[in-house]
């Protein structure tokens, strides 16, 4: 999923690291003749480079970035009482994450675009939700669910 990057610091190994939306963060590094990007070795190439968007491999496994607290979580929903938004396509705004937890039976999560796929959720498999990426349940007969909300400094 491509990502803009918000940021930047330097690792353990003084290598320069993207901070991207999403919350994960990718080295950028400048070792011709594989790696070629000069923009990283000054201040004003690193500036320039803010908002542009790598893509982050990260958030096509849904893996959740370190340092995430819940803050707010939905009501538990069953079958009749999953609001019409959430069978619809939508999406969580900038930085906030969300984990669709299934308490009985089983969920149908199914996410769009280029990363899209389809999981079936149960009590054993929760639902990873990335900021900004369309997605939608559906139940499987009957359910019981609710969604965990996550982000930075909550």
């Amino acid at each position: 999923m491509l990502r803009p990057i918000t940021g930047y610091h330097k690792d353990d190994a003084g290598d320069w690291v993207a901070e991207l939306s999403c919350g994960h963060g990718q080295h950028v590094r400048h070792k011709p003749p594989f790696l070629l990007r000069p923009w990283v070795l000054t201040a004003e190439g690193r500036a320039s480079m803010l908002g542009t968007a790598l893509d982050c491999a990260r958030c096509d496994r849904l893996d959740m970035p370190g340092g995430l607290c819940a803050y707010k979580r939905t009501a538990e929903f069953d079958e009749g009482t999953i609001p019409g938004g959430l069978r619809k396509n939508h999406a969580t705004k900038p930085g906030v994450w969300g984990v669709i937890h299934v308490v009985s039976g089983q969920l149908r999560y199914r996410i769009e675009g280029p990363a899209g796929r389809e999981l079936l959720l149960t009590p054993e498999t929760a639902g990873i939700v990335a900021p900004e990426v369309l997605h939608h349940v559906e139940p499987d007969g009957p359910v019981r669910f609710f969604v965990e909300f996550h982000k930075k400094g909550a």
